[in-house]
């Protein structure tokens, strides 16, 4: 059923992307020269997808310190929710998880503070470099969920291919996301290259064996890391907002966003209902506030993969998750954790 369902037309639909004309023409490209965004820097970087070139420069954008003016990160996502889907603070959250849960989840805040005290050593002045990085990491998750979760098929632990749809459709959308970064010249340097590819090579087998050992963990190590990267996003617009908005979109931006085919698009937010969300690009500023949305989107649903058999495709639930108070497991086969799926395999031979 999985297969079937991931080779159909419409899941890999790739229809011809439109031209699209830029909403800023190259004669007015200039400001990504000028602007305060960029150094002065000897990099240069050629849109992979233009008619033209340009050269881009390292990013020397003003570092948010603690004396400078404080950004708010407005949270558009529930923190943790309870069994009837209501907010819940952290306070109600330690009393009412179990002490196992909050063991993960500690593990998992000190492995995302500790990674944002690299990142933050490493690119405090450098965000599309920074960007680039995040992006390259973030796909990585995606990858080793659907890895397992192939494997479980190939032993008949599992037949829900409504994971297997929505986390190949984030691993797209944060596809896209590198497009842009490497189209703005984050992978201007070799270092930042090596780096990135370094850290996703460990990152995707620590992902593999905590998901094989509790899914819940790795979803909520993953949910942490999509909430830092809104986070990320969310001051980097707001410092620039101005400047950001004299620059016009790459062309990557505008091929995924405007893109007639958005089928994939939707699939991977699933707290939304399909089509209700579609994008505008009209220059840089607009990439970077649908960038910060998607990481929103992916956070969302990681919080609902926490519970086990909660993620439904947006194209096969009548519902989003949001509007589900009850979450109904459907009958088929699947498990939780390698223990689990071994012990349902077990008992499931008895005659």
């Amino acid at each position: 059923m999985a297969a079937a369902a991931l080779s159909s037309p419409s899941f890999f639909a790739s229809a011809p992307r439109p031209k699209i004309p830029r909403s800023v023409p190259p004669a007015t490209a200039s400001p990504f020269l000028a602007s305060p965004l960029y150094g002065s820097g000897s990099a240069s970087v050629r849109y992979c997808r233009g008619s033209f070139s340009r050269r881009l420069h390292q990013v020397k954008a003003t570092t948010l310190q603690e004396t400078d003016e404080k950004v708010t990160v407005e949270e558009s996502f529930p923190v943790k929710t309870g069994e009837a889907g209501t907010s819940l603070s952290a306070g109600e959250a330690s009393v009412v998880a179990p002490w196992n849960v909050k063991l993960e989840q500690t593990i998992n805040i000190f492995l995302t503070d500790t990674t944002i005290g690299i990142l933050d050593a490493f690119y405090h002045d450098r965000h599309y470099a920074r960007f680039f990085v995040l992006e390259t990491i973030a796909r990585v998750p995606y990858f080793a969920f659907i890895s397992v979760l192939h494997m479980y098929e190939s032993f008949g632990w599992w037949r829900r291919a409504d994971y297997l749809k929505v986390h190949f459709a984030q691993s797209w959308n944060e596809f896209h996301h590198l497009l842009i970064m490497e189209e703005l010249g984050g992978n201007g340097f070799w270092l930042d290259r090596l780096l990135a590819q370094f850290v996703a090579f460990f990152y995707y087998f620590m992902t593999v064996g905590m998901y094989i050992m509790s899914p819940r963990m790795a979803y909520h190590f993953s949910e942490c890391v999509e909430r830092h990267a809104y986070s990320t996003y969310d001051k980097f617009i707001k410092l620039h907002e101005e400047e950001l908005k004299k620059l016009p979109a790459p062309e990557a931006a505008i091929n995924y966003y405007m893109n007639e085919d958005l089928y994939l698009f939707d699939e991977f937010q699933t707290a939304r209902t399909p089509k209700s969300r579609r994008p505008s690009i009209e220059n840089l500023y607009d990439v970077f506030m649908n960038i910060r949305d998607d990481e929103a989107e992916h956070c969302k649903t990681m919080a609902a993969c926490q519970t086990h058999g909660n993620l439904r495709s947006p194209h096969s639930n009548p519902k989003p998750l949001e509007d589900v108070s009850e979450c109904a497991v459907s009958e088929e086969a699947d498990c939780e954790g390698i223990v689990n799926c071994v012990t349902k395999s077990l008992s499931s031979k008895r005659p």
